[in-house]
């Protein structure tokens, strides 16, 4: 019954923005810390940012000041708001959660940011 449903990728110049949405459902949302993950080819998955149930965030180096991560728990759904991006930026960007003791992850959305 877990779901997760991104949306939002697409293709952006360097230096412009993007908003991903991440739609979840089969989980009590407000208690679910969620997070964003990236994957470029030929690297790790790694992990960009974290939002807790508290409001807690945690942003990767490379993205901080730039990004933003929110959650919206009347909508089920948490976003990662990405600004003045940068070719490196460019990846398949994931949503995940771990609930109780699971992980579950969206299809992916790819972000390409064009030089």
């Amino acid at each position: 019954q877990v779901q997760l449903v991104e949306s939002g990728g697409g293709l952006v110049q360097a230096g412009g923005s993007l908003r991903l949405s991440c739609a979840a459902s089969g989980i009590i949302f407000n208690i679910a810390t969620m997070d964003w993950y990236r994957q470029a080819p030929g690297k790790q998955r790694e992990l960009v940012a974290t939002i807790t149930r508290h409001d807690n965030t945690y942003y990767a180096d490379s993205v901080k000041g730039r990004f933003t991560i929110s959650r919206d728990n009347a909508k089920n759904t948490v976003h990662l708001q990405m600004n003045n991006q940068k070719p490196e930026d460019t990846a398949v960007y994931y949503c995940h959660t771990n609930y109780y003791a699971n992980d579950y992850w969206g299809q992916g959305t790819q972000v390409t940011v064009s030089s």
